[in-house]
């Protein structure tokens, strides 16, 4: 079966990868054009360019597919690129540009999707960030037959993934990356028997997954310590979470949740009736901070601009703070 793949960061190339292992015919690769990168901020090419390249794959790299948009340039090479390939199909997988009409109805097998999360729900740019952020239980891989629509074609092959207490968007990531590289080629197979159907998504439980904004970073103190909680993971590494102390922006790498039960011992702390994001204790395990809901959430590492990553005691001996100051959101 020959394959055209349109993909761009780590999670697609895991996907191109387990297909060249598989012995499928890769007779066109696209990706997003190379990229500023790095503190030189050089040109550097996508994850699913570098490994195409090492392999001798073709790579195509316009700025849109749209016939009729702002570079139809572009739009008219590469669709020259894709008729001259002659498909059976088109994998896609993370590839950040919109797919027109003439694209989906090329190949004999039209487009197949591979997205990171169990649809209808988490449709969209960020599913992996807000599954976790939202305190799902679980997630997954679903295949889907590409339409027009944003995520809303028919499923062809679903499979589910635990969301461990303690997984962050990377290590969730390159679960899925795995679980998405191994379906994508089971889903083939299926396809080369004539056998692949699809089945349509259900009009219940729809949920969008919005692109992760740098402004949503800012720790909101006045929500629960669980919900603070859930966003360091989901918003690791990148934007973080951040608020602010002594006038100092303070990344929050890593934080646990402190029983609701321990309140009652903070009771009588002057610093717990400043108000959410006052520090109630302070020690090498973690910052007690105060948050709503009378909920308490214990910081253990941090990071200050500029600096390394540090646990609690570490970033105390070179920033002291005191029982009652207070963090700030920014």
């Amino acid at each position: 079966m020959k394959v055209i793949f349109a993909g761009t960061p780590e999670f697609a190339r895991v996907a191109l990868a387990s297909l060249h292992r598989a012995g499928f015919q890769i007779a066109l690769v696209l990706t997003q054009p190379d990229r500023p990168a790095g503190r030189g901020m050089k040109l550097q090419a996508s994850a699913v360019k570098q490994f195409a390249l090492e392999h001798g794959m073709q790579v195509a790299q316009p700025r849109s597919l749209r016939l009729d948009g702002k570079y139809p340039e572009d739009a008219a090479a590469a669709k020259a690129a894709i008729d001259v390939a002659q498909a059976d199909v088109m994998i896609v997988a993370a590839y950040g540009l919109i797919l027109p009409r003439w694209v989906l109805d090329t190949p004999r097998l039209g487009c197949l999707n591979i997205h990171a999360s169990l649809l209808p729900r988490w449709r969209g740019a960020a599913p992996i960030h807000r599954a976790i952020e939202a305190g799902d239980d679980e997630t997954g891989i679903t295949i889907m037959q590409m339409d027009t629509g944003l995520d809303t074609g028919g499923m062809l092959i679903v499979e589910k993934l635990p969301i461990n207490a303690d997984d962050t968007t990377p290590t969730l990531h390159d679960k899925l990356a795995v679980l998405g590289g191994r379906m994508i080629v089971e889903a083939l197979e299926i396809a080369a028997c004539g056998s692949l159907t699809r089945t349509p998504q259900p009009a219940q439980g729809i949920t969008y997954a919005a692109k992760i904004d740098k402004s949503e970073s800012a720790v909101n103190w006045q929500t629960s310590a669980e919900q603070i909680e859930r966003r360091l993971r989901a918003f690791a590494p990148s934007p973080g979470c951040t608020a602010r102390l002594r006038g100092e922006t303070i990344k929050l790498c890593a934080a646990q949740v402190i029983s609701s039960d321990c309140y009652e011992k903070y009771s009588n702390q002057r610093s717990i009736h400043a108000g959410e994001g006052s520090i109630l204790l302070i020690n090498e395990q973690g910052i007690d901070v105060l948050c709503g809901q009378h909920s308490i959430l214990r910081i253990t590492e941090l990071q200050r601009a500029g600096g390394k990553r540090m646990n609690a005691g570490e970033f105390l001996r070179g920033f002291e703070i005191e029982v009652g100051e207070r963090f700030e959101s920014i």
